[in-house]
């Protein structure tokens, strides 16, 4: 084992480099949301979703539609880590992740600033297309397992499905984000 390799962890993947650095500043909500915007912002809320190769997917999806902001919840959700990054391929550095204790409060307060909160679950409201909004939005996305949790989806204005072929029940979450977020874009 060269020298490189002693200092990460097992399976990491490196060109003969490793920097040691401090980890992205985690931004309160109240500040990303005085961050100048160009129109209408989308807001993604990741409730419990785990899978770091998840996470990074979404992340850089998100990047692609000028997402403003990724909500997270302070315990359940994957570190900032290498796998994340990768998975990201570049985007971790270009939409805010904010941490949040209570994932129901903050969907509370994004309501109070006039966001419409979409819950994208199988059994939904509608399809997203006729539920969508053309003003600020924050679309929550459920656990790879078990979907939004009850009280996080009673705090969104509705729900909404994305229309597949009923051979199959679900898509992965990151490619439910990716959809969804094409769909609330051309809206």
């Amino acid at each position: 084992m060269h020298g490189v390799s002693r200092n990460l962890p097992d399976g990491a993947v490196h060109q003969g480099i490793a920097i040691l650095c401090e980890p992205l500043p985690r931004l309160a909500l109240e500040t990303v949301l005085e961050l100048p915007s160009k129109g209408r912002r989308i807001i993604l809320v990741l409730d419990q979703i785990t899978d770091p190769h998840n996470a990074g997917a979404i992340l850089r999806t998100a990047a692609a539609f000028g997402v403003s902001a990724i909500v997270v919840q302070d315990r359940h959700s994957p570190p900032e880590s290498g796998v994340l990054a990768k998975a990201a391929s570049g985007a971790l550095d270009l939409v805010p992740i904010v941490h949040v204790v209570n994932v129901a409060r903050t969907l509370e307060e994004l309501g109070r600033r006039e966001f419409w909160r979409v819950a994208l679950t199988a059994d939904a409201d509608g399809p997203l297309k006729d539920v969508a909004h053309d003003g600020d939005t924050v679309l929550v996305l459920g656990s790879e397992g078990a979907g939004i949790r009850k009280l996080v989806r009673e705090h969104c204005d509705v729900s909404a499905y994305l229309p597949i072929e009923p051979a199959i029940d679900s898509l992965n979450v990151s490619n439910a984000a990716a959809v969804a977020l094409y769909e609330l874009r051309r809206h």
